[in-house]
């Protein structure tokens, strides 16, 4: 198993173990899929079942558009674009060198930065993928009508339609209808896979392949979790060891949960997690608000808080064994900045350390609650993995307090305010 759990600093007034009975019968719920919102709970056996062709074709295509990609174009919002983005930059890193570069849009009505964003593609040969399963998602919709005119100007129509790949419903809807009549590629999002646990589906897979990442290797992770990961063992299983815990912390009053990354290219893996977790819990008056900080960063501006604050939250971090890249501190014969004493050392050493001493101070000093989930790497394979895991502990905590984690019906009521000023049809006062 390359993932490990560690609640050794999570001042649990609880065991985790005493919950055994509860787990069992809801995993049996999960994986015969017959809990709450069944229906959406295709990414259960999707390691095994996924379309074999339809993943040959995604790597052919990569392949296909990836000479006419400088800049890949993701359009899409939430879980359309928020995986994607966690798994580029978590893999790949903030500034690879010889990546085609990546730009996201269709998830903002920020008139600047949609317009900074044509102005920037302007004389960049541009591949676009655009995914929406309605293809009527409002904030996707009008990006996507704005490209779509840039693409046909730029290369016209017939060249344009080569550089257009669409992932949207198999069958029906306006992006389905309008991909059949222009002759754009196009990639299925599964009807039994929610958007926010679509990253493994061709919604994530798509741009990553594009951008060279492995996706074999990605699916491998995620299938060997979806293998290992298969017990209701609380012994053996690290992902419902991590759901469990989070019910214990709420009930000892912590309302918030602090996901921290001490590794600024998994920032969007946060706010992707923030997703998971926010969208499939926090329903009926119920749930644990998400929320995230990337350290040693934010430690000078949230660490004071943190550590002597409202005791409103604790800390879930996620520690990576071996960095991507490392450097070494070289000596400085001046040694004006005191520095000289890490001659040597690894900066990846000295990450560590910051960790380890914030543990310490929060837990120690500051009495505030810390998990910590650790994998082996930033890789593809540790990506696959994570996603399973994370898929896994949120269905179980969910189910903990009879919570539907595969639905949002909350967001739709902004939605209608929304449309009401905007002068949508049907939606009239």
């Amino acid at each position: 198993m390359t993932m490990k759990f560690d609640a050794s600093h999570g001042l649990l007034k609880e065991e985790i173990s005493s919950y055994q009975d509860k787990v069992t019968e809801l995993h049996k719920a999960i994986r015969s899929r017959t809990g709450a919102g069944n229906d959406f709970m295709g990414w259960v056996e999707w390691p095994a079942s996924y379309d074999k062709e339809e993943f040959a074709r995604i790597i052919k295509t990569a392949e296909r558009v990836r000479d006419k990609a400088e800049v890949l174009i993701v359009c899409g919002i939430g879980g359309s674009y928020l995986g994607a983005r966690a798994a580029i930059e978590m893999i790949n890193g903030l500034y690879p060198e010889g990546k085609t570069e990546v730009i996201y849009i269709g998830n903002t009505f920020s008139s600047t930065y949609v317009s900074q964003v044509m102005k920037h593609v302007q004389n960049k040969s541009v591949v676009l993928n655009v995914i929406s399963k309605s293809g009527t998602t409002t904030e996707t919709a009008l990006a996507f009508r704005v490209l779509r005119e840039f693409m046909e100007k730029k290369y016209g129509k017939e060249e344009a339609k080569t550089r257009i790949i669409a992932t949207t419903d198999k069958a029906r809807g306006a992006l389905k209808t309008l991909a059949d009549q222009e002759g754009y590629e196009t990639f299925v999002i599964p009807d039994d896979i929610g958007g926010r646990y679509s990253v493994i589906t061709p919604v994530g897979l798509v741009p990553m392949a594009i951008v060279g990442i492995d996706i074999a290797k990605v699916m491998e992770g995620l299938h060997d979790a979806y293998t290992e990961l298969n017990t209701a063992d609380l012994n053996k299983n690290p992902a419902y060891q991590y759901a469990v815990t989070r019910r214990i912390m709420q009930k000892q009053g912590y309302n918030v949960e602090m996901f921290v990354t001490y590794e600024p290219q998994m920032q969007m893996l946060a706010e992707w997690w923030k997703q998971l977790l926010g969208e499939s819990e926090g329903k009926d008056g119920k749930g644990i608000l998400p929320d995230s900080a990337c350290f040693s960063t934010d430690l000078h501006s949230l660490g004071q808080f943190i550590q002597q604050g409202k005791k409103v939250l604790y800390e879930t971090v996620l520690e990576v064994e071996k960095p991507t890249e490392d450097l070494h501190v070289e000596a400085d014969e001046a040694n004006l900045d005191n520095m000289n004493y890490l001659t040597g050392k690894s900066y990846d050493w000295v990450n560590k350390m910051a960790e380890k001493g914030t543990i310490e101070a929060h837990v120690e000093a500051g009495n505030v609650p810390n998990l910590l989930i650790t994998i082996p790497d930033m890789k593809e394979y540790s990506f696959g993995y994570l996603c399973y895991f994370f898929f896994l502990a949120t269905a179980m905590t969910c189910y903990m307090i009879d919570i539907n984690p595969f639905n949002q019906p909350g967001v739709e009521i902004y939605k209608k305010n929304m449309f009401r000023l905007l002068g949508k049809p049907g939606y009239e006062k």
